[in-house]
């Protein structure tokens, strides 16, 4: 069964091309994008790594951090990284877990149990392994995305949503669909409307009561 939203993201240690970490200490107090890939040097997930390295100053300037997980071992990212390089014009500069073992794959639910680490596994055997997750400060998983070998991911889409984590994490606020930076957001559905005209006396505006749309608050 896939980790739920609001789940505590297992911890494990773990060699990176940055070293050994503890994962729950290396978050810290931060928040983390942790992305992962069936296998090194594969087309899509080159392109992947090397778009998340060209945007990691804007994931720096949300306080979250970066680590990628593919299931080769670490002297083989090394290796990639080059490739990555060459492809997209950036390197990782972010940690990428060596995961030959496929211990951290099977902790968060990516492959079976059963699994064999043992034999010669193809990217089509770990095609599983294509998962986003965003995790909070606390350590719980708050955002799961799973894609296809075939399809990129759109990294946009991940700040906007860590944008809207971060800010109703903060307030009791919902963002409505397609939301983006500067559009109304919705007050939560926990506030009742007394609360909520202490909070927004300047009013709110309402297509049916239970959707009570305001200017984000500065």
């Amino acid at each position: 069964m896939p980790l739920a939203i609001n789940s505590t993201a297992p911890n494990f240690t773990a060699h990176t091309t940055e070293g050994m970490i503890w994962f729950h200490n290396w978050i810290g107090d931060a928040w983390c994008v942790l992305f992962s890939h069936p296998k090194d040097f594969t087309p899509v997930c080159t392109t992947e790594a090397g778009v998340m390295a060209r945007m990691k100053p804007e994931f720096d300037s949300r306080g979250v951090k970066i680590i990628g997980l593919s299931l080769d071992k670490v002297e083989d990212h090394s290796r990639w990284s080059d490739d990555i390089q060459t492809a997209t014009g950036h390197a990782p500069n972010y940690p990428l877990i060596g995961d030959v073992d496929l211990k951290v794959a099977k902790l968060y639910d990516m492959l079976p149990a059963e699994a064999d680490e043992t034999v010669a596994r193809t990217a089509m055997d770990n095609a599983t392994a294509r998962t986003l997750f965003v995790i909070g400060p606390d350590k719980q998983i708050k955002l799961t995305l799973s894609y296809p070998m075939t399809t990129g991911r759109d990294f946009n889409e991940i700040l906007r949503a860590i944008d809207s984590l971060q800010l109703t994490a903060r307030q009791q606020l919902a963002t409505p669909a397609n939301w983006q930076q500067g559009d109304k957001v919705a007050i939560a559905s926990s506030v009742s409307d007394a609360e909520a005209r202490a909070r927004f006396p300047g009013g709110w505006e309402a297509p049916v009561p239970y959707l009570r749309l305001v200017e984000m608050p500065a």
